[in-house]
């Protein structure tokens, strides 16, 4: 699921850019002119290329969150909740496979009741720097 998921985020993706940033002004309006005739033209014309761009922004972080879930997977540590170490319910996975928290701890979160903390990645010499120390 996730593999088939990332295949179309990278393919909408690319058909985002191919039809909305990579247009010209003539081939998005049909105008035959490359200026546009009116500043609400132009207004219109970033507005649209602004929501292409969120859009993509979304679709970018997602295929992020989609590329953690199959690190998660390699390292066969996928469906444990980051936030409490307990499995995350497969209804959830299925419904969203790269989820990274239980719904009750998600929700937490999204209350800001707990912070997301990163989990380090701990560092060759960090651990002989960790031994040494008294």
């Amino acid at each position: 699921m996730l593999l088939d998921k990332r295949r179309e985020i990278v393919g909408d993706v690319s058909e985002m850019q191919e039809g909305c940033l990579r247009k010209s002004r003539l081939d998005a309006a049909g105008d035959l002119s490359s200026m546009p005739i009116h500043m609400a033209d132009l207004g219109t014309d970033n507005f649209e290329q602004e929501f292409a761009l969120d859009l993509m922004d979304g679709e970018r972080k997602l295929l992020h969150e989609i590329d953690d879930a199959l690190e998660r997977i390699e390292r066969r540590i996928y469906g444990i909740c980051e936030g409490t170490g307990q499995p995350i319910p497969k209804a959830r996975l299925a419904a969203q496979p790269w989820a990274r928290y239980c719904v009750e701890y998600a929700r937490k979160l999204e209350a800001g009741l707990v912070t997301q903390q990163e989990q380090p990645v701990p560092d060759e010499h960090e651990e002989e720097f960790d031994q040494e120390s008294p």
